[in-house]
């Protein structure tokens, strides 16, 4: 370690303060843009001891474990400054691109809080942990609580904890959804009775409980509402991380996609899309993931009012819908995983569709696929950040393509 002094200039795109030592770049956690900061620097990265001029955009962060927890990095920065630096992120990633957009705007999904975590929990020497990881750590921070997260998962890390007691080194996925806790854990041993899982479930009155995909308890089915509609949700299946952010996604989908009659929702999921579209027109959903395409066919056939939704599993990034393929819609709506849709990117940039909506959670992924689209002919038309994961360095990003 090499005692330091810096001056912050800048916050990079992963939510670390960026300043310069000796004409090399040093990264700085929890350092704000125009800070000097007394710190040890090892390798390029700062761990601060001391703020010399700290930031009036410092504010005092709400959760007692920031700072320690890997969870959320930028409690400490006051909302305008922080929502202004998300902005920038999108706009840089298409700058690197050479793309023009839109004004960019901005809409706080936090919401009631996030409805799904993984806590990782651990059994060493007798002594039982339950938590996030530390910072740039493999090792896990033990916390009792976590107020990012919706009022329903307020004892999940105590559940977690009960978990690992039982199992050992585990991860526990948790889910709040309108009928209760869904859990999904993954153990690499498993020596555990299942009626000690089961009696901790019971405490905590989980609705459903699987073990490595196998279904260890259901005390009924765990469900959440889109378009009036009843999605069955599988075992540590994929929702959005809050309530409102799958709201205003959903909003920015049916309010661009025009008057169109027959409409490709790709990377459907459970159909958070697919399900509101259909009440405006026919929906074709496509997955790779088999029992998110079960559930959104089993809310299907049970909604009322809704035009057909038809689904059909098939992978995307190796097989994507050609340009031959998508002269049957109208329009297209795409929320590919973090790594983006590049291969479908090029076949929608052939294809003779007048709208394409993209959803993203990467934005240098997305902005690489809008060049793609751009240099097919599209028009980068409306763009949005929607922000759920708030106090962290991930950006949801809405767009509208249109000729």
């Amino acid at each position: 370690m090499t005692p330091a002094t810096l001056h912050v200039r800048r916050m990079g795109r992963r939510g670390e303060g960026i300043a310069e030592s000796g004409g090399a770049t040093v990264f700085v956690p929890y350092a704000l843009p125009g800070e000097t900061v007394e710190a040890e620097v090892t390798e390029g990265r700062a761990a601060i001891r001391g703020l010399l001029q700290p930031s009036p955009d410092r504010i005092a962060p709400f959760c007692k474990h920031h700072g320690q927890c890997g969870g959320c990095q930028l409690q400490h920065w006051a909302d305008e400054p922080y929502r202004a630096w998300k902005l920038a992120v999108v706009e840089e990633a298409l700058k690197k691109e050479g793309l023009e957009h839109p004004a960019l705007t901005f809409i706080d999904a936090h919401g009631s809080g996030r409805r799904r975590a993984v806590f990782h929990g651990r059994r060493k020497s007798g002594r039982v942990t339950a938590g996030f990881m530390k910072p740039r750590s493999h090792d896990v921070h033990d916390i009792d609580q976590c107020p990012a997260l919706v009022p329903a998962l307020a004892k999940a890390p105590e559940m977690s904890r009960a978990f690992a007691g039982v199992l050992g080194d585990c991860d526990v996925a948790v889910t709040a959804v309108n009928n209760g806790i869904d859990v999904a854990i993954k153990a690499a041993k498993v020596s555990a009775r299942l009626q000690h899982l089961t009696a901790v479930a019971a405490n905590h009155s989980i609705l459903g409980l699987t073990l490595n995909g196998e279904v260890v308890l259901k005390e009924g089915q765990p469900v959440i509402d889109a378009a009036g509609a009843a999605i069955p949700i599988p075992p540590g299946g994929f929702l959005q991380a809050t309530a409102a952010g799958e709201v205003a996604l959903s909003e920015f989908v049916t309010s661009n996609i025009g008057k169109a009659s027959h409409i490709a929702d790709l990377f459907c999921g459970v159909g958070p899309f697919a399900l509101r579209l259909a009440k405006q027109a026919r929906v074709s959903a496509f997955d790779s993931d088999k029992l998110a395409l079960g559930a959104l066919a089993a809310a299907a056939r049970n909604a009322q009012g809704l035009k057909p939704i038809s689904v059909q599993n098939r992978n995307l990034f190796k097989e994507p819908l050609t340009a031959a393929e998508l002269k049957s819609f109208d329009a297209v709506v795409f929320d590919p995983p973090r790594a983006g849709a590049e291969a479908q990117s090029r076949q929608l940039a052939k294809s003779h569709l007048k709208t394409v909506i993209a959803i993203s959670c990467d934005p240098q992924t997305f902005a690489r696929d809008a060049r793609i689209l751009v240099d097919g002919g599209f028009k980068l038309a409306k763009l949005t950040a929607i922000d759920q994961f708030k106090w962290t360095a991930h950006a949801e990003i809405a767009a509208l393509f249109a000729r």
